[in-house]
């Protein structure tokens, strides 16, 4: 997949490179070129000159061809108006901005942009959002026996309750984070579309849940 990074600070050449090590192409925009040399040496990917809300910067980094973008400047407002051009303007669904200001992140969760703010910032953060497939656990236990992952709802569990996404002795969602609000998850909560899980699950059962959560939901009734 393709992904456009806007801003190449530490955590914006992290990513880069961590994408890049992945087997994606990257594309870099930031509107100093001095800030590229925080990539790795070698580095392949796109660099482009410029303020991340243009349009034709966001175009020269090939947002046209982009699965997701991420807006990691150190400004609130940069940050947010890139999320919304790349959502509003090109369709990029996967989009993640960094976001200072704890009180506008909640906002700003809530027009559907999720957004990560400082403290709790890490590039394995933005990493989860731009992809959601990659592999990852929030917590493992001392015996690596049981761990607690995340998981997006995808649209065809959006109002089914989470006793239907359990899976018997394997694994059980046990959190849900809905606009930027956690909440802990009982059987009869209904599952919204864009809700984040935090699933506990057994160390060997995570490609059973994943199968189940991609195959299609039970129907009213059942």
């Amino acid at each position: 997949m393709h992904v456009v990074v806007v801003g190449c600070g530490r955590v914006g050449a992290g990513v880069a490179r961590t994408l890049e090590e992945g087997g994606h192409s990257v594309a870099v925009v930031d509107r100093r070129a001095k800030a590229f040399e925080r990539l790795p040496e070698g580095f392949s990917g796109n660099t482009v000159v410029g303020v991340g809300f243009d349009r034709d910067r966001l175009i020269a980094a090939g947002i046209e061809q982009a699965t997701a973008l991420a807006a990691v400047t150190n400004g609130d407002n940069s940050n947010i108006l890139v999320a919304r051009v790349a959502r509003e303007t090109f369709g990029i669904e996967r989009v993640v901005a960094r976001i200072y200001d704890p009180r506008r992140a909640k906002i700003y969760e809530r027009l559907g942009i999720p957004t990560i703010a400082t403290v709790e910032w890490a590039t394995e953060r933005v990493l989860q959002r731009v992809l959601p497939d990659r592999p990852t656990s929030e917590w493992i236990d001392a015996s690596a026996k049981v761990l607690l992952v995340e998981r997006p709802v995808t649209s065809a569990w959006a109002g089914k309750k989470v006793v239907d996404l359990d899976v018997l002795g394997h694994a059980r969602i046990s959190a849900i984070t809905r606009l930027g609000q956690g909440s802990v998850a009982g059987p009869d909560t209904v599952l919204q579309e864009g809700d984040v899980l935090h699933v506990t699950v057994s160390g060997d059962s995570i490609e059973l849940f994943d199968q189940h959560l991609a195959g299609p939901a039970p129907k009213a009734g059942h």
